[in-house]
This record gives C-alpha cells, sequence and structure tokens, in this order.
C-alpha cells in the first residue's frame, strides 16, 4: 500500500474511533448536519416504478455489483441479485435512472404468504401490536458514480420510498435489516428504531454478514421529523423534504382501481428471471413453491412456475406432526369481508399449519390475518389459509396453511419438536436452527 493510502487509512480509522467516543445525541446531531437535499433536482433523473425487462435486469445487476463489492454476497454467473421475494406481486422495485440509466434501486417488500426475509431472524411482535401493513425496505443500491455526491441519488430515491408508502402502498412499519455500521445513519435521519439491542452475527440473506434490525411507524414518522428538524434549512430539512416538497422527477404510477401495489411481473418476466436467467426457482423448498402456486393461481403463470412433487406440496404442508394446544386467536381481513373480527380457538399445531373451532363458514380461496395467543406474553401474527373444514361433535373445525411463519410462531413449534420437557418451552429460542 502506497505510503499516502496508508495514511488516508489510518486516518479514516481513527476519525472513525473518535466519532464513535462521542454521545449518541453528538453523533446523530453531525449525521444529520451532512444532509443536503435539492428541492429541485436535475431534470435528467428520473424516479419510477421498475416495470420493463431492462429496468428490472438493470436493477438486478446494480444490486449484485453493490453487493458483491460489499461482501454480502459471491459473484452469481447472471451477473444479477434475484431473490423469491422479487418475484411476489406485493413487492415492488423502485429506480432511479439518469439519462435513461438505472442508477439507484431499491425493493419494498410488504407482507405475503412468503414473508419477508428479516422476519426469520428478528422478532416482529413488538411492530405487529400496532396496526397497520409491514414492508420491509430492502435491496438498495447506488450507482458508484453517485455515492459520493452528496446524497444526490440517495435522498430522491428515498423521498419517493415515502411518499410510495404513505400514499400508494398501504404501508404503516417500514422494517430493515441493515449493517451495524450503518444503522446510525438510519437512526438519526429517518428516526428507525431497532427492534433488539443485538447484532445478528450471521445474517444468511447477505452471505453471513452482521445485520441490525429497526423499524419506523410511518403514521408518527411527521412529527417526529419536524420536531427534530425544525429551524433548519429546507435543504437541510427531511421533514419539508419528505412531508412538503413535491419533486416533478417523480413519475407516480396510474391506477385505475383503489389497488394498493403494483405487480409488473408477467408470466414471460417471471420466467426470465426466475428460471433462465438464474436457478431461483430451481433452488427453492418444496413449501415454498406450493406458496408460489397459491400466490399465482392463474392458468397462463402455472407453466413457468417451478414444479411440485408428484404427491404435491400443498399436501405435504399437512402431513408435519401435530401438538396439542389452547389457545384463543382471532381472524381479520383487509376487505369488507367480515364485519369484526372472527374469535377461534386453535386447539392443533404444526410448523405450517394449525386447526381451529370456529362457529362461522369461511372461504378457502382467500389469506386472512391470524393473531394467536401462543402463551401470556407471545403473540404470532400470521398470514393464513383454510383447506380444510369439518364436524365433530357438532363442533365447526377449519384446518388453516401459514404462509410465512413468524419468530414467535418458529421459536413455540420448534421447542414443541426439538424439546423433551415443559422447561422446554421456556427456552424456545435455543431450538432455533
Amino acid at each position: 500500500m502506497p505510503a499516502l493510502a496508508r495514511l488516508r487509512f489510518y486516518f479514516s480509522q481513527t476519525a472513525r474511533k473518535l466519532f464513535a467516543m462521542l454521545p449518541q445525541k453528538s453523533r446523530h446531531n453531525v449525521y444529520r448536519s451532512f444532509v443536503d437535499c435539492d428541492p429541485e433536482p436535475n431534470k435528467r433523473l428520473v424516479l419510477k416504478i421498475a416495470e420493463t425487462k431492462e429496468e428490472l435486469e438493470a436493477c438486478f445487476k446494480l444490486l449484485h455489483d453493490a453487493y458483491v463489492s460489499s461482501g454480502f454476497m459471491t459473484p452469481d454467473p447472471s451477473g444479477m441479485r434475484v431473490t423469491v421475494y422479487h418475484a411476489l406481486p406485493t413487492t415492488t422495485t423502485l429506480c432511479a435512472k439518469f439519462d435513461d440509466q438505472v442508477v439507484g434501486t431499491l425493493s419494498l417488500i410488504r407482507e405475503s404468504a412468503i414473508g419477508f426475509p428479516l422476519q426469520r431472524i428478528f422478532d416482529l411482535t413488538g411492530v405487529r401490536e400496532k396496526e397497520g401493513n409491514i414492508a420491509e425496505v430492502s435491496a438498495l443500491a447506488v450507482h458508484p458514480r453517485f455515492r459520493r455526491t452528496g446524497g444526490t441519488i440517495l435522498f430522491p430515491l428515498m423521498k419517493f420510498m415515502y411518499e410510495y408508502c404513505t400514499t400508494f402502498f398501504d404501508t404503516r412499519h417500514l422494517v430493515i435489516a441493515v449493517n451495524p455500521r450503518h444503522i446510525e445513519m438510519y437512526e438519526s435521519l429517518l428516526f428507525f428504531k431497532r427492534l433488539t439491542a443485538n447484532v445478528v452475527e450471521n445474517y444468511d440473506f447477505v452471505n453471513g454478514a452482521p445485520a441490525v434490525g429497526a423499524s419506523l411507524d410511518l403514521k408518527h414518522a411527521p412529527e417526529t421529523m419536524r420536531k427534530a428538524y425544525a429551524g433548519k434549512a429546507n435543504n437541510r430539512n427531511l421533514y419539508h423534504y419528505f412531508c412538503e416538497t413535491k419533486l416533478a422527477n417523480i413519475q407516480i404510477p396510474h391506477r385505475r382501481f383503489f389497488t394498493t401495489n403494483d405487480p409488473v411481473l408477467t408470466p414471460e418476466l417471471i420466467d426470465y428471471f426466475f428460471n433462465k436467467k438464474t436457478n431461483v426457482f430451481a433452488e427453492l423448498s418444496d413449501r415454498k413453491k406450493a406458496l408460489l402456486h397459491l400466490i399465482y393461481d392463474l392458468p397462463e403463470y402455472r407453466s413457468v412456475l417451478p414444479g411440485l412433487p408428484e404427491k404435491g406440496a400443498a399436501q405435504q404442508i399437512r402431513q408435519h406432526r401435530r401438538f396439542s394446544v389452547k389457545c384463543p386467536a382471532r381472524l381479520n381481513n383487509a376487505t369488507p369481508l367480515f364485519e369484526k373480527p372472527i374469535n377461534i380457538e386453535v386447539n392443533e399445531v404444526s410448523r405450517y399449519g394449525f386447526r381451529a373451532r370456529i362457529i362461522e363458514q369461511i372461504p378457502a380461496d382467500i389469506w386472512l390475518n391470524a393473531t394467536v395467543q401462543l402463551g401470556l406474553n407471545e403473540i404470532s401474527r400470521l398470514t393464513v389459509q383454510v383447506v380444510q373444514e369439518t364436524d365433530v361433535d357438532d363442533q365447526h373445525y377449519c384446518g388453516f396453511r401459514i404462509g410465512e411463519p413468524d419468530l414467535v410462531w418458529r421459536k413455540f413449534v420448534t421447542a414443541l419438536y426439538e424439546g423433551h420437557t415443559h422447561t422446554d418451552l421456556d427456552q424456545a429460542t435455543r431450538f432455533l436452527p
């Protein structure tokens, strides 16, 4: 290493250590002092939903290169980073284009039957206790030529994300899993709050890199930002930028109906990205393959979705061991299907399903939100679907399939499978793989 480069490295390391010694409030003030957001970005910048094959491929390639350079993934032969979450109709990929070249991207993964990446390692109980939909902000990348230009791409992209979530995506809570080096930026600028005090040392979604989980309640964020940025000039005031500024660069999606997501994946695009260019579908578990068939339950998608085992993964889902319980629960749905939540009693559970006593008929072709009280202080919130109805001794029972189990459900059921005594349930976390 040349002497000058070595000197810069040591200077940078020393500055980081000195900065880390400052009180948290001072560090956050320093971060906010670097805010510089242009209310009238260059007209050559366009912010939109990635919807064409070319836009999506450019986003996935930009993300691949950024993740490889950061050590978050090994190079893929396709030159793209594509995950099963990108295949979901409830995921929206945003992009920033400069002179028609994609220079920034992020994905918003709203909760679905397959869930979202961080729920497998972070407990979202505190977030779920509040009403409103949850979306994970993931797959963020900015082109190298714009990474040191004072947020000329990042701030407009974050502004687009904020506006899209609060206006079009029916989202109240944003959750993130970020490297510990970056968490204070999100805490200080946008006021994310950590999900736990601990750092997850091995987050398999980003090649085993450490991660910190955090959430932002968009209902209360405006007032928090208004107070924090009061008195600052408009170009250094993220409240003014996010909540009051209108960017002509943002292309808002056109919607004919009052829908809350913007699916763009045709069967041809799904086949191109998940079968031909990558092995994403081929490498899925049988259960996730079955869930994809349930999500894309249309004839035109059948030929491009991953094949199912001869007996069908949906049948295998119902073949897991079951355990007898007595847990109060309730069902609700975002549409006017029920006038009020339906109370049920869960009496059998398995890894990916449960049976419950219920007094009303439930349609079998819709996904519902279920809140299950597993213990005095253990509440699991799941996306479920009816798969079977039976009558026993004048009692009506429904079998439910679970989409992606949350952390609380996984802890509970895994302890039932792996534990040997009643005290094992008190230490359920240690059974998680």
